[in-house]
């Protein structure tokens, strides 16, 4: 884990940019979705109840500026777009799968 020296107190810029940007609003959902094998757009959708059409574009398109998911557009007629985790993105299924853990101990 990246940190900073004990006695400075003070959180790793690199820990805070990676919290800000998983901690968003859907996003731990969408990555979680993609995890379990969801592809394209509306499976996504459908897997997580309450999201806004407007709200999963952006953050697809967050997370992919950052390199966890992969947009795949084909050059079929119509074209079909689907996503999938990047080697970085697949790499965050510990940090969620321990975040699930500690929800169901906690109820949170």
């Amino acid at each position: 884990m990246i940190s900073v020296p004990e006695h400075s107190g003070q959180v790793c810029d690199r820990f805070h940019a990676a919290i800000e940007l998983i901690g968003r609003r859907w996003t731990g959902a969408i990555i979680s979705s993609l995890l379990k094998g969801a592809t394209r757009f509306c499976e996504i959708r459908e897997a997580i109840p309450g999201i806004s059409d407007r709200l999963l574009t952006e953050r697809l398109k967050e997370l992919e500026e950052n390199g966890i998911v992969a947009r795949d557009v084909t050059s079929a007629r119509p074209p079909q777009v689907s996503y999938c985790l990047t080697a970085k993105g697949k790499a965050l299924e510990p940090a969620l799968d321990a975040v699930g853990d500690w929800a169901a101990a906690w109820g949170s």
